[in-house]
Parts: C-alpha cells; structure tokens; sequence
C-alpha cells in the first residue's frame, strides 16, 4: 500500500535541523529496533554527514533480541556506534555516554588541553515520528523533561534538556521524508506507530501486517486467527478470522473488519505477538508485482 506523510512541520524541521547541526557534537539517531531499514531517514544522512553518530535502536522489547544483536554488529562493522535501548526498564540505555566519548574522544582531549573541559557535550537526538525520543529522553533525565506519547507527531519544537553527567541534549520533532518508498517501507512505518492511524486504511494495513506475521510466525497466528489462517490466501482473510476469533460481529452476524483490523494493529505494536524484528539484517524489500499489458491491447507503433 501506498502511505504519504510528509506534514508542514516535518518540513520546517528539517530546515531547522540543518541550521542548528552545527551547534551540537554529535547526534543521536533513534532508530525502532523492528525496522532498522524503513526506520533510519535517508535525510538525515546528508545532514549529519559530519558529526559522529550514535545510532540506537529503541523499542528493543519489542524485537527479536538475536536479530537486535546482529543489527548492532552490522552497524559496528559500518563504523557506525550502535546500542540497543529499553526506555520502560532503562537496560541499554546508560551505554550512551561511554559511545559518545568514545566517538568524541579527539575533540574531548582538545578541549582537555585548552581547559575548556567543563564545557557540556551537546547531543542531537534525532529520529522518524514514534520511534520513542522522548522516552528514551526521560530515561536518561531520570524525570518526564519530554512529552512523551504513543502516536506520531507529539513533539513539534526543538528543545533542550540538561543531563547531570555534562551532556545537553536537543530534543527534535520525529520526521519523515516526502515519499515514502518502497510501499513495504511505508507498510512498515505505519504498523509500528510512525504515521499517525487517522490518515490510514487500517484495514487494509492490517491486510497486509498479518501476511508478515504469517510468515514470520505462523504458529502465533493460528493461535490468533484459528486452523483456518494456515489455508487463507489474503491478509483480509486472515483479519476476518481474526476478528471472528474474538467475537467482533455486527448486527446480522456479520464480521466486523475494521475493529478487528485496530485490534490486530494494538496488539503487534504492545507486543503480543512476541518479539518480531519484520526486517532482520539483509532484509529486502519485496518488489511489487509488475501489472500485465492488457490483453488485446493496441501496440504504439508511433
């Protein structure tokens, strides 16, 4: 399914970001640990090509613990500093400081030289809507300094918070780019809570995340949807049976699809359908379907 988010504030955030990039030492980029491709902005490589970067991967419950450690590892064999975060339990999350020193040891000795060694280091915290900022922020504070939500969009202002170890971080708005290509990617970034509900077909989105989840985690699924979800050959199908499962019928006996279809979403993004990582290291994504020349159809022999 084709998304598109792109909202006038993400717009102005990223202008934004571009000019206040040179008043910080290094930017950390949240990234959900369930989809380390769709959920790393491609923009942010052209803004951040000159500061160190920490990547960390938040929602780390939520994932496949194996495939979070190799994604770790590919991102350390790039170069790159990366950690897993629990913003709930706080495990991971203290990690930061001993990666932001390490890649900011050069510039940290200078400044040791030149006595300036009290000055803070000022970390940009950066990342796609929802992907968790402001919990990971509040982790690290100790108290809520960040309003944080369940839903896209929540912080809309660039802020910073002053951290007791000498580090200052600027809170910024989740963004997005202007296509969201290819649809798995979009797919994606909307079941794991990056675009907001309202703009979407929850339907058809659920369609879609529960092949996924059939193919990830078959034996789930038949607990979720029945004997039947073995057989069935659309996500739509597999939405009724899991909404029949439940109960979810109209008047009439008529299942209800679209309360099956925000069920089925709640619960893959609280969990309940075990810690699953929908795009592990060497993830590809799948290639629409090339549509047939209609049959008949006239040649162009212009």
């Amino acid at each position: 399914m084709n998304i598109q988010w792109y909202p006038g504030h993400m717009a102005k955030a990223v202008r934004e970001l571009s000019e206040l990039i040179a008043k910080v030492d290094a930017a950390a980029e949240l990234v959900d640990a369930r989809i380390p491709v769709s959920g790393r902005n491609p923009t942010l490589d052209t803004l951040l090509a000159r500061r160190p970067r920490i990547v960390i991967l938040t929602k780390s419950d939520l994932a496949d613990p194996v495939q979070t450690k190799r994604w770790i590892a590919h991102f350390r064999e790039q170069g790159i500093a990366a950690i897993a975060c629990n913003s709930k339990s706080g495990e991971g999350c203290d990690r930061l400081r001993t990666e932001v020193q390490t890649a900011l040891q050069e510039k940290l000795e200078r400044r040791e030289k030149r006595g300036l060694g009290a000055i803070s280091i000022k970390l940009m915290v950066v990342g796609i809507p929802n992907v968790g900022k402001s919990s990971f922020i509040n982790r690290l504070s100790g108290k809520k300094t960040a309003r944080a939500e369940d839903r896209p969009g929540v912080t809309r202002a660039n802020t910073w918070i002053r951290l007791r170890d000498g580090i200052d971080l600027l809170d910024t708005p989740g963004i997005l780019w202007p296509k969201l290509t290819p649809p798995q990617a979009g797919m994606h970034l909307a079941a794991t809570g990056a675009v907001r509900d309202e703009i979407l077909d929850t339907t058809a989105l659920a369609a879609e995340l529960a092949l996924e989840l059939r193919a990830l985690r078959p034996n789930i699924m038949l607990e979720k949807c029945g004997p039947a979800a073995e057989s069935v050959e659309t996500g739509l199908q597999l939405v009724e049976l899991f909404a029949k499962k439940r109960g979810f019928l109209l008047r009439g006996g008529v299942v209800d699809e679209e309360r099956g279809a925000k069920i089925l979403l709640d619960e893959y993004r609280a969990g309940k359908f075990g810690r699953l990582t929908l795009e592990p290291v060497g993830f590809e994504y799948q290639q629409p379907e090339e549509q047939p020349d209609a049959e008949g159809a006239p040649e162009d022999h212009a």
